[in-house]
């Protein structure tokens, strides 16, 4: 069985059908996992609802995803994402509301539990150093853990006296046979670690092992769709500078 590992999609459409493109190309895939944040930031959040759902996904929920639905409030956010949030939740139907207010926020699939953030604080943690992961993997009850939330691909093998965060290779397999991981697959709509592409894991169960992959989307498509749209242009601007 092969699963599509992703999060962060954040209303960009674009970047979204890239990697499900390109994730068919390598082979396929029998399941999504979503990670959560499916809207925010970008100018096709319903669209992108819709797409999510045709793929009969596993999901979390993401902090994103709850703000445009009324079920977690503005103050955390910068003033770019509540303006964004504010304007997400004006463009979405009912139905897909409705969508992502059902969204738990973890799920297990074997041999992972699903997070947005971490399992201390499914919508707001940031997992991105030692004293974080050993606090997530002091709660796993499965072998391993995906997380998104900081938008940063990364393998965090549990380790003595603590964990060991590694950069995930593109296009290699990594294996996963050595000892717990938690696995960030990075964001499809809005990279932060200096890679404009979108990014994405294809976890393959009968090699035991995940490998990330980058996809070049149009960019500029997206960034004109945000200007039509009116959104801050800071959000805008930082696409094509991955960050």
């Amino acid at each position: 069985m092969k699963a599509l590992i992703l999060g962060d999609i954040h209303g960009n459409l674009e970047a979204f059908h890239a990697v499900l493109g390109h994730a068919t190309r390598m082979g396929g895939f029998q399941e999504v996992w979503c990670l959560g944040d499916v809207v925010g930031y970008g100018p096709d959040p319903g669209a992108c609802v819709d797409l999510l759902q045709e793929q009969s996904p596993v999901t979390v929920a993401g902090n994103h995803d709850r703000a445009a639905v009324g079920l977690l409030g503005l103050d955390e956010f910068n003033p770019y994402a509540a303006e964004a949030c504010r304007w997400t939740a004006s463009k979405l139907s009912e139905t897909q509301k409705t969508y992502l207010q059902r969204l738990p926020l973890v799920l297990t699939q074997e041999p992972f539990t699903l997070v947005h953030g971490s399992l201390r604080d499914p919508v707001w943690e940031y997992l991105l150093d030692a004293e974080a992961a050993q606090a997530t993997l002091a709660l796993l009850q499965t072998r391993h853990c995906l997380v998104a939330h900081s938008h940063i691909p990364f393998l965090c093998r549990e380790g003595s006296p603590y964990p060991l965060f590694e950069r995930l290779p593109e296009g290699k397999p990594a294996p996963l046979a050595q000892g717990r991981v938690v696995v960030n697959p990075g964001s499809v709509g809005q990279p932060r670690d200096g890679d404009p592409r979108a990014a994405y894991i294809l976890y393959d169960a009968d090699a035991g092992s995940v490998t990330l992959h980058r996809v070049k989307y149009d960019i500029t498509a997206t960034q004109r769709k945000m200007t039509e749209a009116r959104l801050p242009v800071s959000l805008i601007m930082r696409l094509p500078l991955g960050r």
